[in-house]
């Protein structure tokens, strides 16, 4: 089971399984006990990120833009010639396997009623047939 949360959100560790940080930037002030692993590389860069916030992209096209980010090659993978995406694709499928197997919780710092949030294009994405 895949399913998000605000990380203000109060915790329940039965329900919420293994609780995975989907952002670039921890914040001050965010207790480690909120949350189990942080995996930066699935949140959206800093770029985007103040774009989407500053209202210079829609809402369409931040998550598009989130979407191809996710996806992008980067110099090291010039080096490889059958690994490319820094083993991005491989997180994802590994997020996907878990969630197959147990409870898994994507987290971010939106709050828990906003519904233009990253967490839930990645959730979509991951438990779509792409990943």
């Amino acid at each position: 089971m895949l399913k998000t949360k605000s990380v203000w959100t109060p915790l329940n560790h039965k329900t919420d399984g293994l609780r995975i940080l989907v952002t670039r930037i921890r914040g001050r002030g965010l207790p480690a006990s909120r949350y189990d692993v942080w995996m930066a590389n699935l949140g959206p860069s800093e770029r985007l990120l103040r774009s989407g916030q500053g209202g210079k992209v829609s809402w369409a096209q931040f998550a598009r833009h989130y979407r191809t980010e996710l996806f992008l090659d980067g110099p090291i993978d010039k080096r490889n010639r059958t690994i490319k995406n820094h083993g991005q694709k491989f997180t994802l499928r590994l997020v996907k396997q878990l969630a197959r197997r147990g409870r898994v919780t994507l987290m971010c710092h939106c709050a828990e009623d906003q519904r233009q949030c990253h967490r839930h294009v990645l959730r979509k994405l991951i438990l779509s047939n792409r990943v």
